[in-house]
């Protein structure tokens, strides 16, 4: 089953909710205050473990807007 995050339009809560399907007609109420007025976010996130870093003198990451340098000159 997929996660997905959502925020509440009423409260601005974040949540995250498991979701049986990928239909985005699929209705989530908040946690927080029980509003049916909520909408899938973006989901981001971040590698922070030690080993992620690259070695020096590794090749450059294929795309700057990850963070790393590269060709979109977003760095």
């Amino acid at each position: 089953m997929p996660i997905y995050e959502y925020a509440c339009k009423s409260c601005n809560h974040s949540f995250e909710q498991l979701q049986r399907t990928m239909n985005d007609d699929a209705k989530v109420k908040c946690p927080k205050c029980g509003s049916a007025k909520t909408a899938r976010t973006l989901s981001v996130f971040a590698v922070g473990a030690e080993s992620a870093r690259s070695a020096p003198g590794a090749a450059p990451g294929m795309c700057g807007r990850c963070g790393g340098p590269g060709p979109c000159a977003m760095d």
